[in-house]
């Protein structure tokens, strides 16, 4: 069965309905990953959902009560944290989002996100190092995963 590294970007879409939703849901049905990093990522989403007034308070803890019974499995994010400084520096983007990266790369499986901001980052400073562990969640890769 094959294993994937996903973030908080699309963790939430199984949870609060918006673009993309269709193609998070569908990655139910295989093994998940991601550093435990993610617990926080996703309270921090869906605060700042209550904050833009696209949540209630009430929609966003019975939410996050769906995201904590979520079968992905946790990795410590400790042992990523060299690399993902390197990745972080490589892109010039935040190394909380790359300790994704860091964990797909040493775990040797591909990266789903929904993080237009982290792909278009990937794509134009990576010079192809990353873009094919890192995939968008409307990539068709995902499927032959």
């Amino acid at each position: 069965m094959s294993v994937l590294v996903i973030d908080a970007s699309v963790a939430v879409k199984w949870v609060i309905e918006e673009d993309g939703t269709a193609q998070a849901l569908a990655l139910r049905g295989k093994t998940l990953m991601a550093p435990d990093l993610l617990v926080a990522a996703c309270a921090n989403i869906l605060w700042k959902k209550v904050r833009r007034h696209e949540l209630s308070e009430p929609e966003a803890l019975f939410a996050a009560g769906l995201l904590a019974r979520a079968d992905i499995e946790l990795m410590p994010m400790r042992p990523y944290l060299e690399a993902a400084t390197r990745i972080a520096l490589t892109l010039d983007h935040p190394a909380y989002d790359c300790i994704y990266i860091a964990l797909a790369e040493a775990q040797g499986h591909p990266f789903v996100t929904a993080d237009a901001g982290l792909l278009r980052k990937v794509g134009e400073k990576a010079s192809g190092r990353y873009a094919a562990r890192v995939l968008g969640l409307s990539d068709e890769a995902i499927g032959r995963e």
